[in-house]
């Protein structure tokens, strides 16, 4: 089968000066993934190695640049899917990790379980030897900024940033050469979120989903929405029924419905077919067509 992957860097309103970065951010991370998938590598391998790239990107909420919580702290969940076997692994509110994403994937093959969090998450990276950077490595000039700005705004609330601000979790969908899915997800969540908040993008049939029976999906956005509608399941079981862009749109369209949520998904049907959608006012992605050539957007011109 004809390798599929394609990665998305956030849904926001996204301000023009920073439209670039975004592009770019994305583009480097299929350019440098896709020719190993051609290659033989596995989705799994794809879809970490896509993911790691965006981390280390102080572009994006996710590893390096993500955002401040209530405290001033970077607190990062992260979660990577087989589509093979239905396993996965997931962490929540790690700290002073670049690559989340590799620990969530030590998660899914070194332990019995499929979620860890906090101080026994930190336990375990530090047992696979798993190395811990300085928060400072984490932190960008940015992002400090931003928090000095609404640390104190009685008026904030996390839904806000998702019009007038710039950043966004990232995540990838893959399909290999023996036609497995996987997809992954990795973010620093929302601004001045209380500690120990849970947003969707660890959380199954949330943030991240992957099914070699229907489709691969990792969503962005308001974490508390895509939670309550669970968008990339759903999305996942709009396949059985609907092409690879109408899901897409309908899993979106229901999210804005039901729970008056803002995001953004991608996806790839089992037959390899993309898919995305957002209703905010942009999304930064990039994926290979059918001749190998990257397309990298920040927007969808006609949904």
């Amino acid at each position: 089968m004809k390798p599929r992957l394609i990665v998305h860097g956030g849904a926001w309103s996204i301000p023009e000066k920073y439209e670039q970065v975004h592009i770019n951010g994305v583009y480097k991370s299929v350019a440098e993934v896709y020719p190993d998938l051609l290659n033989g590598i596995s989705a799994l391998d794809a879809v970490e190695a896509a993911v790691r790239i965006l981390e280390e990107d102080p572009t994006f909420d996710a590893g390096r640049g993500a955002f401040l919580n209530a405290i001033g702290e970077i607190e990062l969940d992260a979660m990577i899917m087989d589509g093979s076997t239905l396993d996965f692994g997931a962490l929540v509110a790690v700290q002073n990790i670049l690559h989340p994403i590799s620990l969530a994937r030590k998660i899914m093959e070194e332990t019995e379980h499929n979620i860890l969090a906090g101080t026994g998450a930190q336990m375990f990276a530090q047992t696979m030897g798993v190395k811990e950077v300085n928060p400072e490595e984490l932190l960008t000039p940015r992002e400090l900024k931003f928090y000095k700005e609404i640390k104190n705004d009685p008026n904030f609330k996390t839904k806000n940033p998702f019009e007038p601000f710039p950043k966004g979790t990232v995540g990838a969908v893959a399909l290999d050469t023996n036609g497995n899915l996987a997809a992954a997800t990795s973010t620093g969540g929302t601004p001045r979120k209380l500690p120990g908040r849970v947003g969707d993008s660890p959380i199954i049939g949330a943030g991240t989903y992957a099914d070699n029976q229907s489709g691969a999906c990792s969503a962005t956005g308001w974490g508390e929405a895509i939670l309550k509608s669970l968008l990339s399941k759903t999305t996942c079981d709009y396949l059985n029924i609907f092409p690879a862009h109408q899901a897409a749109n309908l899993a979106i369209d229901l999210m804005e419905q039901r729970v008056q949520g803002w995001g953004g998904v991608i996806l790839i049907d089992k037959n390899g077919n993309y898919g995305f959608s957002h209703n905010t006012e942009k999304m930064a992605f990039a994926f290979a067509d059918e001749s190998g050539k990257i397309i990298s957007k920040i927007k969808i011109e006609n949904k």
